[in-house]
């Protein structure tokens, strides 16, 4: 017998591992806060001057100080690595020095030594463009593999996890994120935390941000509102960080005791119908509570053999515990009590929902049987129990706790099976009659023993109890003194008919538990190895065809029958891929497999969508979505039905859906390569072209300069002339557009950024194209106070000039074009309206391709480049460009039209210096 709290050795191995890997890395802290201004930075810098007064040495990798002079107080005297200046479109920017930082440290690391320490701030920063890793956290990572100790800060809205929920909550979206796991991997977490109130305060008085930045923060991210629910995100996310840290203290401690810690709730369920009230009263316990909860079956070997309908109702009621919102699990135990205790033990659940037990009957009273809720509190008295009331039910539910039914007594067996086992102690008795002179009696009882012993083994524990039964009987009446008869001689018998018996009964159920037990074993292998080839078969799979033609073959030998996979194509409709022929007749639904693929359920055979069906229909769920729908026809209802063999085909269909989600991005992204190439192959075109067309026009234009300034041209030749030189100045700007559109595409243009009113670039624009626009009326409209951009002039002047150039171009004369701006959020937001004909429904993100047109067919000119220039040149800016109807967006001062919205990042302007007047002279 093995010891169940003996630890694996499996396991206590690769915790060594796990342990030596740790010793040689660095440690990492992290200083954890619901905001910027809450004091992330003033609490590290506080303890790396602790540790800098201790011996240990530190290197200031990055510090952002704000200009808080608090915090540029801490900076004093700590030594600073020096930036390194990195070259981004036409700017230097400072960076994290990581090799200079490391060569620095690096030498420090020596065994039985304190830990070099660096500083890292705003652990989730994105790195300029060139840096050798884009985040800054995997900057921290290759310091940590170093062996070099890390405190760094972070703010909860940079969370991937928190990043939509924050986003939701401030109407800000945070665009530098970092991944959980680096966070949930961190060795400590501090949190900082300040109340939403004395953080106001502080904004205030200018110890967050200064000038209009604040009064920017705090009319939009900083209000109080946003701080509260941001301050509960960094307090849960800290505790679910700390449970963690609980949990694995716990397990490499082996504490079996629970800690009631946090109020998680474990959720017991059995296989009668009373089940579901307490399944439902959890859900609304735990939501009441506001805590997590678990749902737990334990499969014994009695609750094995129950009708498939009991077992199916089991299987629904996990998914529903699954939809309710718990985390569920199956188990297989030989015992309830056990199992449910080392579940709570292991996830720390320290309170436990039982459906109310039944009144024990006046045998189970005078047996002395103790029910489960006895069970549970005398082996672990410190977890609190709760009874919950079953409710109306129309047939008392069979409980998890007995171990009464077995199936061989409810008709499980067939009567053939006890037909042999007597047809077998028969045998035995004929077979030692002869060798009654030859062998003791206590010979012959082995015999029979060994009879026993045989039909359990073959056939279980009902037929091994009445071969221990008829053997006794048959032992008394053919080998006992007086011979054929049931009477005893001598009373000694009695005790050797009881011992006997007992025996023949007790290896009986021994020998059919551990027959049971190694079917169960040997189904479990089956459906691993089932599980296995799959797997491996299908990741060798490069093809849509391959995969479904694989997991097609595997899905119709495990089931008996015929098996089917439509697969989700680049169109977004669901095709049988291969259609296997013959079964025309009697082929799957396709609109019952749509609804399966739109509802994320099975339907069809064995459920309660169309359980009418041969059918049946599961969804190929993969992590991002639902590739596609499995549907099976099996030989036997059976293999639906089980819990084990439907467990068994949602993970199939898991391991098929994730094999076709890799076979689209694959796909995908040769897609995207072809594209690429074909891109840059085009770009280069187009590149050479425009600069060999560039001559020839240069000599067309000036031939027809010349040609006009002849002496004595006649009128139709002069009007021929001119005509070439509007044509050759349309044609050589279209070349200036295609050179343009591959500088911008190959990152050739350097942008030449200055802070500017947005209203001088406007007005430029419009004094230049004041020809072109003569015949409309322009309408500006500029909110008060518009903060300075960080443009580069001449490009947004650009991307100004085509949008008014299409205006005019596309509206009849007289019409007129508005020019807004206004502040949005934390972009500056300038549209270009006017009312002419509006755009093409539906085509509106087209525009902004290469070589699209609003209308294919147009005595317009133009090729279709100007407003992917204006999209390039945008996206350079690190601002947006996008087109919509005039009634779609804000209201301007046209009523109908097209309207194009930019949209560029205030940034954080410089502040403007103070010119103070002179005082007039005496």
């Amino acid at each position: 017998m093995t010891d169940p709290d003996r630890p694996d050795p499996d396991t206590l191995l690769q915790r060594l591992r796990s342990d030596e890997a740790k010793a040689q890395r660095g440690r990492l802290r992290i200083y954890f806060g619901a905001s910027a201004g809450v004091g992330k930075t003033y609490a590290m810098l506080l303890a790396a001057r602790k540790q800098l007064a201790e011996g240990r040495s530190l290197l200031v990798g990055v510090v952002e100080t704000h200009g808080r002079s608090e915090t540029v107080a801490l900076t004093e005297g700590l030594p600073l690595l020096a930036p390194r200046q990195v070259a981004y479109r036409g700017r230097s920017l400072p960076e994290f020095d990581l090799d200079a930082a490391l060569a620095q440290l690096k030498p420090l690391v020596q065994p039985q030594q304190p830990r070099p320490l660096i500083l890292m701030d705003e652990l989730a920063h994105s790195n300029v463009p060139g840096s050798r890793h884009p985040k800054r956290w995997q900057d921290v990572e290759e310091l940590l593999a170093n062996g070099i100790d890390v405190y760094t800060s972070l703010n909860v809205q940079h969370l991937e996890s928190l990043n939509d929920v924050v986003g939701g909550i401030t109407g800000v979206r945070v665009q530098e994120t970092l991944p959980d796991r680096f966070f949930d991997a961190a060795d400590e977490v501090v949190l900082v935390d300040t109340p939403a109130d004395e953080l106001l305060a502080r904004l205030k008085a200018g110890k967050v941000y200064r000038g209009q930045q604040a009064e920017r923060a705090a009319k939009h991210f900083f209000r109080k509102g946003n701080l509260m629910a941001l301050r509960e995100l960094a307090l849960r996310r800290t505790a679910d960080r700390v449970e963690d840290d609980v949990q694995a203290w716990r397990s490499n401690e082996a504490i079996a005791q629970v800690w009631s810690t946090e109020a998680a709730i474990l959720c017991a369920l059995g296989p009668g119908p009373g089940a579901e009230p307490v399944l439902r009263s959890a859900a609304r316990l735990a939501q009441q509570l506001n805590v997590s909860w678990h749902a737990v079956y334990v499969e014994t070997p009695q609750l094995k053999r129950l009708p498939d309908a009991q077992r199916e109702r089991v299987l629904r009621l996990v998914r529903l515990a699954q939809d309710l919102g718990a985390a569920t699990a199956v188990l297989q135990a030989q015992a309830v009590a056990p199992a449910l205790l080392a579940h709570a033990r292991e996830h720390n659940l320290s309170k436990l929902l039982l459906g109310r037990a039944r009144p024990r009957s006046l045998l189970q009273r005078w047996l002395g049987r103790p029910t489960l809720r006895e069970q549970l509190g005398q082996a672990q008295p410190d977890i609190e129990l709760i009874e919950v009331g079953l409710g109306e039910t129309t047939a008392p539910a069979p409980r998890s706790t007995t171990t009464a039914a077995p199936s061989e007594l409810t008709g499980a067996h067939p009567p053939k099976h006890y037909a042999q086992a007597a047809l077998v102690c028969g045998l035995t008795t004929a077979l030692a009659w002869p060798l009654r002179n030859f062998f003791d009696e206590a010979n012959i009882v082995m015999l029979f023993l060994l009879a026993v012993l045989g039909v359990a083994l073959r056939w279980g524990r009902g037929p091994s109890v009445l071969a221990s039964f008829l053997s006794v009987g048959l032992f008394d009446f053919f080998y006992v003194v007086p011979h054929l008869s049931f009477a005893v001689s001598d009373v000694q018998y009695l005790l050797t008919f009881a011992v006997m018996l007992a025996v023949g009964l007790i290896t009986g159920q021994l020998t059919a538990h551990l027959r049971y037990q190694a079917e169960v074993a040997h189904e479990r292998e089956a459906r691993a190895r089932t599980l296995f080839e799959l797997t491996r078969e299908l990741s060798g799979a490069l093809q849509t065809e391959q995969v479904v033609r694989l997991a097609q073959e595997r899905l119709a030998r495990e089931l008996q029958g015929s098996a089917h996979i439509w697969v989700l194509g680049q169109d977004e409709q669901l095709h049988a891929v291969l259609p296997q022929a013959g079964e025309s007749a009697d082929a799957p639904d396709a609109g019952t497999v749509q609804w399966a693929l739109d509802h994320s359920q099975a339907a069809g055979l064995a459920t309660d969508t169309l359980p009418g069906s041969p059918w049946f229909y599961l969804p190929l769920q993969a992590p991002m979505r639902a590739r596609g729908v499995l549907c099976a026809r099996p030989s036997d209802v059976a293999a639906v039905l089980r819990p084990e063999r439907r467990a068994q085909l949602d993970t199939m269909a898991s391991i098929v859906g994730q094999a076709l989600e890799r076979v689209h991005y694959v796909e995908v992204a040769q897609n995207a390569l072809v594209h690429i190439e074909s891109e840059r192959l085009r770009n280069s075109l187009l590149s050479a072209l425009s600069h060999d067309l560039r001559t020839p026009l240069a000599v067309v234009y000036g031939l027809a300069d010349t040609l006009a300034a002849l002496p004595g041209l006649s009128a139709p030749a002069q009007q021929m002339s001119q005509q070439l030189q509007r044509e050759a100045q349309r044609v050589n700007a279209m070349v200036h557009n295609l050179l343009d559109m591959a500088r911008l595409q190959s990152g050739a243009v350097q942008l030449r950024r200055q802070w500017l009113p947005l209203e001088e670039v406007v007005g430029s624009t419009l004094a230049a194209l004041r020809p072109l626009l003569t015949q409309h009326h322009v309408h500006t409209a500029f909110a008060p106070d518009l903060p300075l951009v960080d443009i580069d002039a001449a490009l947004i002047e650009r991307v100004l000039s085509n949008l008014l150039e299409n205006a005019a171009k596309y509206t009849p004369p007289g019409s007129r074009i508005a020019i807004e701006a206004h502040v949005q959020g934390e972009e500056l937001q300038l549209s270009v309206a006017d009312d002419g004909p509006g755009l093409p429904a539906g085509r509106e993100e087209l525009l902004f391709e290469k070589f699209t047109r609003a209308r294919n067919e147009s005595s317009i000119p133009g090729v279709g480049l100007g407003l992917a220039i204006c999209r390039a040149i945008m996206a350079a800016h690190g601002g947006r460009i996008w087109a919509q109807a005039a009634s779609a967006g804000k209201p301007t001062a046209t009523a109908s039209g097209a309207v194009f919205v930019l949209a560029l990042p205030l940034g954080h302007p410089p502040a403007l210096p103070i010119v103070e007047e002179e005082e007039p002279l005496a």
